[in-house]
């Protein structure tokens, strides 16, 4: 049986056990606290920006587009978040070295990273897809997490409790894409959901061998009630809310020292591997 929580259960529901709820409701804040969030200009990243901004974070809004970085920066700021935008391109190397240096004229440390910024792919069929669209996803979706994490590893291990988010998707589970049951199931495309799959397995070895930095999955739907959160991605067709989207990015950036790493979670509970 899949671990995943049962349709109908929340944050503080008894379904889940005492660390799922920990890790899910967010226990601690520090005003001081900061996190950079890749591709936050928009969509889940923009609205976690929010969220942990509200909290009295300190926010550095990663976006490849400067303007539009700008402008949603705008918009966190008015709502009275302490926000810095961070020109960042996850494909870029040296884009990556230039965020790092921004961060560091702001702290000499780095809190929380979430590795938001992802790209779809064009949905080719398994017959028709070829290396060079895989590797444009695997750009973004895969190598844009490890560049990202490794610039900022220095920053992060001067941290006194370092969180790590990795949002990934139910596509990347091989226990929802095998279940017949699961739309995924159907969608025939190789980029995506193997980006993914590749995510997960990166973020448990980091885990791993990282103890002292807490790497964990997020996806934004509900595996068990088959629904996705509204998106870019997905043409807005979600039944969840992008606030509610968010919720387990939010729950695994908030968690406080005593948590766990390299779990894969949606805002239910666990999600099966």
């Amino acid at each position: 049986a899949s671990p995943q929580g049962a349709p109908g259960c929340d944050v503080a529901h008894p379904c889940h056990s005492r660390a799922e709820r920990g890790v899910l409701r967010g226990m601690t804040d520090s005003e001081q606290t900061s996190v950079l969030i890749t591709g936050s200009n928009k969509g889940l990243g923009l609205e976690a920006a929010r969220r942990l901004g509200e909290r009295g974070w300190m926010i550095f809004l990663g976006s490849r587009d400067e303007g539009r970085g700008q402008a949603a920066a705008a918009k966190l700021t008015a709502g009275g978040a302490n926000v810095v935008v961070i020109p960042l391109d996850v494909t870029s190397d040296e884009s990556v070295t230039d965020a790092v240096r921004l961060v560091r004229e702001h702290t000499d440390r780095l809190d929380v990273l979430i590795n938001n910024a992802g790209a779809p792919g064009k949905g080719m069929a398994p017959a028709h897809a070829t290396a060079e669209e895989i590797h444009s996803v695997y750009d973004t979706n895969v190598y844009g997490p490890i560049r990202v994490t490794h610039a900022f590893l220095p920053l992060l291990q001067a941290a006194d409790n370092p969180r790590v988010v990795m949002v990934s998707s139910g596509g990347g589970s091989f226990a929802v894409v095998t279940d017949p049951d699961q739309p995924v199931s159907k969608m025939h495309e190789l980029a995506y959901s193997s980006s993914k799959a590749a995510l997960n397995m990166i973020t448990v070895r980091y885990a791993q061998a990282l103890p002292k930095i807490k790497f964990n999955i997020a996806t934004p739907g509900e595996v068990a009630n088959r629904k996705f959160a509204a998106t870019d991605m997905n043409n807005h067709t979600g039944q969840l809310t992008v606030t509610e989207g968010t919720d387990s990015i939010v729950g695994l950036a908030a968690m406080d020292a005593d948590g766990p790493t390299g779990i894969f979670i949606d805002r239910l509970g666990p999600v099966a591997w």
